[in-house]
């Protein structure tokens, strides 16, 4: 799509390498990327990080490396693994991000369908994995590592340590002075820039190609619309092989400059996050459940006055909060209560989540309840749903200030058309388009229509003021027997915003009711019930004890009374769920890496207690294998409890 994609070249600077040098020109001294290193933050400009890549990508050349190899990075969010990214693209490569928390045998599909030679990884963990399963990528070359700690002993000619690489590449550059810069040259701002694996909810992943064009124009419309300037700082800690850390932490801090912030481990994030306090932030609505958890439980924790002030002021904040926030008109009274409230409760709270400089935090990857939503912009955090597949950057639509609605993800970004089909599923069309399925042109011609529209797999529809709602993922909605419509996506979202509800899986298509599984946040749960005195010895004991199941079924009869007053879903009530013995895990295959329910893995595997479920059994009996995270394989067993709800009568409006 050249002509598209010419609005996205930036005067030229069209690529990301071309991107990274013209900040090391024009702001040498600026930060460019900090690490927490050993708890001290260390940091790279923009001068040290273009020197850094030229010298990774002559190394790069020194091995063998070429324009249109493909090279897989494996690790956490690490300064040298973005700069081997542009070392990548400088010579016509492309990054493949791998999720680094997958087992060996997971990634060896990505490694073998993307003919991978050349491998960067974070630490030992990560080498032994890929000797793990070099056998079976026989393409496999060459592996460099960044973190040397218990690599002492590794003698294989083909493992490389990055500094060595880099003095290596420093060497080249010298002997090859023009080499880089005729290579970075040759770049086109519709070559493939990266390379993203979808998470193979119903399937084999595909590879998405995507171009610099693509993802250049994705980030700066996003730029342009929150006015996100180069002063500013984000904590990247999602996972690089996820489309939302590629469009924020790499694509949209090369387009305005600002700085990454990479923490020192995944155990560290919040504290690093606090010590930042980053300007932008972005985050899946799974993180800001375990947010507002975290919150709700120093509450249950506080004195009885604390507990007292914090509802109150929370009321407030529901109140009015959310139109303060939008620079709508508010009653002085509540301008007081809010201001004073500020002083007490959210401040105070935004200082201890890390959230006291943010200008604009984002969540996307997956709906998130309205009631979520709701909660943090009442707080005075300027939180946007940013709605957007990997085969589009992440990019549709967009929430400009002052234009929030809680129950919807907002206008078509700058650039971008949306269309609803007859059969309600959301079209898009613009310069974020995917260029390619990798080595799939059958998927790829799939997945747009004649019109040139990405066919997004998700139900929907705009509303009068032209901003997109979306109800489920378009294979999921079904209807009760009764003919309404089922969007367990939907439910399973009211169901999360209760601390004590982790995840959730709801039943119901071609049935007479809906029924749900529920995964407790044992966390949550468990300061619960030790505040009652209620021993457990873990989580299935924990998910089985009576108390526990009357706390979830009041979370469930909230829900039910909330749906009644929603007449498109007001028949899918939950009737009767039950707690699962067991955390759904993607180590099991119930989850994606990103954290998505596999409904149909989910609905074969538990069959069992979905037929209990509707025949009106009391409890069922189940063993269920689990794999642990040495890779050694067991069994658990419970005998679970089926537990009924009450449900509220639906009341049809008189046409």
């Amino acid at each position: 799509m050249p002509t598209q994609a010419n609005s996205a070249q930036l005067d030229g600077l069209h690529t990301f390498p071309r991107l990274l040098f013209h900040h090391a020109d024009i702001r040498p001294q600026a930060p460019a990327m900090r690490e927490k290193y050993l708890g001290i933050w260390q940091t790279w400009t923009w001068a040290d990080v273009a020197e850094r890549v030229r010298a990774l990508a002559c190394g790069l050349a020194a091995l063998g490396f070429k324009r249109g190899d493909n090279l897989a990075i494996i690790g956490d969010n690490r300064p040298h693994l973005y700069m081997m990214m542009t070392a990548a693209q400088c010579l016509g490569g492309v990054p493949v991000p791998l999720y680094q928390d997958a087992v060996a045998g997971e990634m060896l599909f990505v490694l073998q369908d993307a003919g991978i030679r050349f491998v960067v990884v974070e630490d030992q963990e990560q080498v032994d994995k890929m000797l793990e399963i070099q056998d079976q990528v026989p393409t496999l070359a060459h592996v460099v590592y960044d973190d040397p700690r218990g690599m002492r002993h590794y003698s294989q000619p083909f493992l490389h340590d990055i500094h060595e690489l880099m003095e290596m590449g420093r060497i080249h550059d010298r002997n090859h002075t023009a080499f880089l810069n005729e290579e970075i040259g040759r770049g086109h701002f519709d070559d493939t820039s990266v390379m993203l694996y979808t998470s193979g909810t119903t399937g084999k992943p595909k590879g998405v190609c995507q171009t610099h064009a693509a993802f250049i124009a994705a980030a700066q419309g996003g730029v342009e619309v929150d006015r996100l300037g180069a002063d500013g700082d984000i904590l990247s800690y999602l996972p690089m092989a996820w489309v939302g850390d590629h469009l924020f932490s790499y694509a949209q801090a090369l387009v305005a400059g600002f700085t990454i912030n990479c923490p020192e481990s995944g155990d560290t994030v919040m504290s690093d996050l606090r010590e930042i306090g980053p300007t932008c932030y972005f985050a899946p609505p799974r993180v800001f459940e375990s947010l507002l958890t975290s919150v709700m439980i120093r509450m249950e924790d506080a004195g009885r006055l604390k507990q007292k002030i914090f509802h109150h002021f929370m009321a407030v904040a529901k109140r009015c909060g959310a139109d303060i926030l939008d620079g709508k008109s508010v009653g002085l009274g509540d301008r007081l209560q809010y201001w004073l409230g500020n002083l007490l409760v959210y401040g105070p709270l935004r200082n201890v989540l890390g959230m006291s400089r943010i200008r604009v935090a984002y969540t996307a990857g997956a709906a998130i309840g309205p009631e979520l939503f709701r909660f943090y912009r009442s707080m005075g955090i300027n939180l946007k749903q940013f709605y957007g597949q990997t085969e589009t950057c992440a990019y549709v639509c967009l929430q400009p200030d002052g234009a929030i609605k809680f129950d919807s993800v907002g206008q078509p970004a700058p650039g971008v058309e949306i269309k609803i089909a007859d059969n309600g599923e959301v079209l898009v069309k613009g310069p974020m388009l995917l260029k390619e399925y990798y080595k799939r042109p059958d998927a790829t011609a799939e997945s747009i229509n004649a019109e040139g529209y990405f066919m997004t797999g998700d139900a929907g529809f705009l509303d009068e003021d032209g901003h997109l709602k979306i109800i489920d993922r378009a294979k999921d909605v079904g209807k009760l027997s009764n003919g309404a419509m089922f969007a367990p996506n939907y439910i399973e979202n009211k169901l999360k915003f209760f601390p004590h509800v982790k995840e959730a899986v709801c039943f119901g298509n071609q049935r007479d009711m809906v029924c749900a599984f529920v995964n407790i946040d044992v966390s949550a749960v468990g300061n619960w019930a030790e505040r009652r005195g209620i021993a457990y010895s873990g989580y299935a004991d924990l998910a089985g004890k009576p108390e526990v199941l009357e706390l979830i079924r009041s979370c469930v009869e909230q829900v039910n009374a909330d749906l009644v007053h929603d007449a498109m879903v007001a028949d899918s009530q939950i009737h009767r769920f039950l707690v699962l013995h067991k955390e759904l895990d993607p180590d099991d295959d119930e989850l994606t890496r990103t954290r998505k329910v596999r409904r149909n893995f989910v609905a074969e595997k538990y069959k069992l207690l979905i037929d209990a479920l509707y025949a009106g059994q009391a409890n069922q009996f189940i063993e269920t294998e689990v794999k642990f995270e040495d890779g050694r394989r067991g069994k658990v067993s419970a005998d679970l409890k089926i537990v009924d709800a009450k449900t509220f009568p639906v009341v049809k409006k008189v046409a």
